[in-house]
């Protein structure tokens, strides 16, 4: 019983002792743990403002801003159509004998070039009918005349007066004026006749290519009959919508002889990118396109198939769509920007002492590759055309060169 009690009075003892060791080890841990706390602080380094300024400037490029005359550029896609096209049809009914060589798909005829003929020999019988019909009304009229002649002599001989009527009728007027008007008859139906034998023999009313034929050796054909469709090979236009912001600074050919701005052509699938046309504009169709409500214009190309050109030329090819370049009128006293440096409400990013300057700009007109400013940038303004990802008017910039500087110290 004694042993117990010694045990129980032992064990408050030793719990006390445990204790005392975990606070003094804890103590220990935290003054080590503020003994390094302090050491951090101690060898930190010193920032300066100068320092501060370095690290929060944003890197950025600029352009140099150059104002001058500046010619705009419109560039729209066209599509080729013919300037001059026909669908040839016969003016005579008959069939068809004889067909010209160059007469298919594709050929290429002179003006004047017979490409057809039609039998001609219903036209040649005709004809010869009509020959005789107005000999024989010549014959009349000779005859007619004889008699108006006796009867002259016979009124004369007679000396009776008569009043203008009967006198008329006496001499022969009438029947002189019928046997006239027969003589004229015969010779517009003999002129007639002439003109269908004519037109049996079909020819190029310009030079052309050949669209398409529609008859062959042995057709017979009737009036109005489509033959073929035929093209104009000395022009071609190329038919394009503009915006109506740009109509205004386009030059068209004002008075017969004029030429229109010029114009570049070009079709990198057919001509690979190094090959171009040239063209002008010489008129502004009057309406709009209907779909994209632009203004339609026709570009005009000498020589769409450069028969007459240098050699390797490229040709045009019909419906084809081709990218138009069309140069507008100069534009005096302007800056020519990149479009993408120009910002959102019509704004330019300017670098000016070393900070961000945000301007507000007028533009004089737009193009697919510029902006062109009448006001809010002067000659050697620096735009800057980094995008940045705070824009704070007055932000501090800093260019390449400076960091590249700032790298090497």
């Amino acid at each position: 019983m004694s042993n117990t009690v010694d045990d129980q009075a032992a064990r408050p003892e030793s719990g006390r002792a445990g204790r005392g060791k975990t606070a003094l080890v804890s103590v220990l841990i935290l003054l080590a743990g503020v003994a390094l706390m302090v050491l951090i602080f101690e060898t930190e380094p010193t920032a300066t403002r100068g320092d501060v300024a370095r690290e929060t400037a944003m890197l950025v490029e600029v352009r140099s801003a150059e104002r001058g005359r500046f010619t705009p550029v419109s560039a729209v896609m066209g599509r080729v159509v013919p300037a001059r096209e026909v669908t040839l049809q016969p003016r005579v009914s008959g069939r068809v004998i004889e067909l010209a060589e160059a007469f298919e798909p594709g050929g290429r005829v002179a003006e004047g070039t017979a490409l057809l003929r039609i039998d001609p020999a219903d036209y040649q019988a005709a004809l010869r009918q009509r020959r005789s019909e107005l000999a024989q009304a010549r014959a009349d009229l000779e005859l007619e005349q004889g008699r108006q002649a006796v009867a002259e002599q016979d009124f004369e001989l007679l000396g009776e007066e008569l009043d203008e009527g009967n006198r008329h009728l006496v001499l022969r007027q009438p029947q002189l004026k019928q046997a006239r008007a027969r003589v004229d008859f015969a010779e517009a139906a003999l002129r007639r006749a002439e003109l269908d034998l004519q037109r049996t023999r079909i020819s190029a009313p310009f030079d052309a290519q050949i669209l398409s034929r529609d008859v062959a050796t042995g057709s017979q054909v009737s009036t109005g009959d489509s033959l073929a469709r035929l093209v104009a090979t000395d022009r071609y236009w190329v038919s394009a919508s503009v915006p109506l912001s740009q109509l205004r600074w386009l030059r068209f050919a004002e008075r017969d002889g004029e030429e229109g701005a010029p114009v570049t052509l070009r079709h990198e699938a057919a001509w690979g990118p190094s090959r171009s046309r040239q063209g002008r504009l010489p008129r502004l169709v009057g309406e709009l396109d209907a779909n994209a409500r632009l203004a339609r214009v026709l570009v005009s190309v000498e020589d769409p198939l450069a028969l007459q050109s240098e050699a390797g030329a490229p040709s045009l090819i019909l419906g084809a769509f081709v990218r138009t370049a069309i140069e507008g009128r100069a534009l005096d006293d302007v800056v020519r920007l990149d479009r993408d440096l120009l910002r959102r409400e019509d704004t330019v990013w300017v670098m000016e002492d070393g900070a961000l300057d945000i301007r507000d700009v007028t533009v004089l007109l737009r193009d697919n590759d510029y902006v062109y400013l009448s006001d809010g940038l002067d000659q050697g303004d620096q735009v800057v055309a980094t995008d940045l990802a705070t824009v704070v008017d007055g932000a501090a910039l800093r260019l390449e060169d400076a960091a590249g500087a700032e790298t090497m110290e």
